[in-house]
């Protein structure tokens, strides 16, 4: 008989649930798809049940593709989308649809956090700024919008708690999503009771918190009945993606980096310390390790400025390719090579949905500035690659502060790429490493989790050897000096725009000053 460690992935469009070998190969991989609402300008939601629906239908989906028994499943184990608030009651019944990361209602709470507890406080307690996007905000909205609901609420939960209760029967959070609520004192490991006290939240409304290795419940009948796998199986808690992603990406010692390239990208290192930047530009989480924090910044809009690029300009392009039999990318490749280093003079500033670290600043938006009668398709594509690497940079500078980071590992998406890589490596001046799996590392760190836990694998540096690194992407030293002038200008060019991008939030939303959410 085998032995597997089954991990759910539970994501923004989808839960992907994946099959892991114990040797870390992927034996199987279905997505069950669920939808997400946006009733109002700056909100987004999606119904647990949806959650419940995805996870039992994949889990059985997938040992059936893998051709496996139910009981050769020795875990299941998490990684879930962060900074939620499900409200749920005494049984776990969700009390309404969940707030999800995405959305921004809570625009007047998150100053209501700053006027009552003091942005720099929250800051050094939580490891993060106060934010309309973290789970406290969300929680006062609904106390003050939702009495009713908020009176009735037994447990906040995140996503994959959810999910665990439904196995288990058991409240419980882990470390690292308990990071992205606003209300956990990251150097103790536990909830904030100064945070807790100055908003007025009852702490009985938090779930346990737990080391992400933690096994924290057995499957009931009931979930065994509903999901396909055995009655007893072990549920380790896991993490929230970026921690898992961490893991997978094998960032699991002192000074391990790795970078995200997906619609969204981060970089994040691993520290034994907490990292605080002096003007709050980026933020830190619990490492799945709970000895680690992982530093880190985040970009809105990396891959998803260029798959905007591609759906409002190059719908030609994309007919063309498909009539030469060729890929889209293969094409817009050959088209930004022809370009060349710094797209013609062109910039691209990649704030499509504001930003986040290090700009904080939700009023910023996209631009191209250098447009003159030669630019080409062909240059705005590669500027648009380039814009997404000059704003890293900004993060990867606050980061490498605290040590030269001589390398880091590339993951996601725009890891697949052959150009693109080549261009973030030549603008950082690092090697980049491609490791073997890079699109399943969040899901490869919550299986690596669930081994760990159960005592499958002694610690996390079993990942290195689960997912070696196959390639590196060296910077080329001539176009490093060249990328460090753009990088001046494309800064100076964000300073410029910063009182243009206030008015025309301002043209925008006359009736609010510019500071409405949408």
């Amino acid at each position: 008989m085998g032995r597997y460690l089954l991990a759910h992935d539970l994501g923004t469009s989808g839960n992907k649930a994946v099959l892991y070998r114990e040797d870390g190969t992927l034996a199987a991989s279905v997505l069950a798809a669920y939808d997400t609402s946006y009733p109002y300008p700056g909100w987004a939601q999606q119904d647990p049940e949806d959650w419940w629906r995805a996870f039992c239908d994949s889990t059985r989906k997938l040992i059936e593709t893998a051709g496996i028994k139910a009981g050769e499943v020795c875990c299941v184990s998490f990684s879930g989308q962060m900074m939620g608030c499900v409200p749920v009651d005494r049984e776990g019944m969700p009390l309404g649809p969940a707030i999800i990361w995405a959305d921004t209602r809570a625009a007047n709470q998150e100053q209501e956090i700053i006027r009552r507890v003091g942005m720099e406080e929250i800051y050094r307690i939580t490891g993060h700024r106060a934010s309309a996007s973290y789970s406290a905000a969300k929680l006062l909205w609904i106390r003050e919008n939702e009495p009713e609901i908020y009176s009735n609420t037994y447990k906040m939960l995140q996503a994959k708690d959810f999910l665990i209760y439904r196995l288990t029967g058991q409240f419980v959070t882990d470390y690292s999503d308990a990071g992205g609520t606003n209300l956990f004192d990251i150097r103790r490991k536990e909830w904030s009771s100064d945070i807790c006290g100055a908003l007025g939240i009852s702490m009985d409304l938090l779930p346990q918190a737990h080391v992400s290795a933690d096994v924290v419940g057995k499957l009931t009948a009931y979930a065994a009945r509903s999901c396909g796998l055995m009655e007893g199986t072990l549920v380790v808690a896991g993490g929230g993606d970026g921690s898992c992603a961490c893991v997978g990406a094998g960032a699991v010692e002192e000074g391990d980096s790795y970078c995200v390239l997906g619609s969204s990208s981060w970089i994040s290192t691993v520290n034994k310390e907490l990292v605080l930047d002096e003007k709050l530009r980026t933020f830190n989480w619990v490492h799945l390790d709970p000895a680690f924090y992982t530093p880190c910044g985040t970009m809105q809009a990396a891959g998803l400025s260029y798959s905007w690029y591609r759906e409002a300009f190059c719908q030609e392009e994309k007919r063309m390719a498909k009539k030469a039999g060729e890929s889209l990318y293969d094409l817009l490749d050959g088209m930004m090579e022809d370009s060349g280093l710094g797209a013609g003079g062109l910039l691209y500033l990649p704030y499509l949905l504001g930003e986040r670290s290090p700009r904080w600043n939700h009023e910023a938006r996209g631009a191209f500035v250098g447009l003159d009668m030669r630019t080409r398709k062909g240059d705005m594509a590669r500027a648009v690659l380039e814009g997404v690497g000059y704003n890293l940079k900004v993060i990867l500078d606050i980061l490498e502060a605290g040590g030269q980071m001589k390398s880091l590992r590339l993951i996601g998406g725009g890891a697949k790429g052959k150009l693109w890589p080549q261009i973030l490596a030549d603008i950082w001046g690092i090697s980049l490493e491609i490791p073997a799996y890079p699109e399943e590392a969040t899901s490869l760190g919550a299986a690596v989790c669930g081994g760990v836990g159960i005592g499958m694998y002694e610690d996390y540096r079993v990942v290195k050897r689960l997912n070696k690194t196959v390639e590196w992407i060296t910077p080329r030293e001539d176009r490093t000096p060249q990328y460090a002038a753009y990088y001046e200008i494309f800064n100076r060019t964000y300073e410029a725009l910063v009182p243009i991008y206030q008015e025309l939030a301002r043209v925008k939303h006359p009736e609010c000053g510019g500071e409405c959410n949408g």
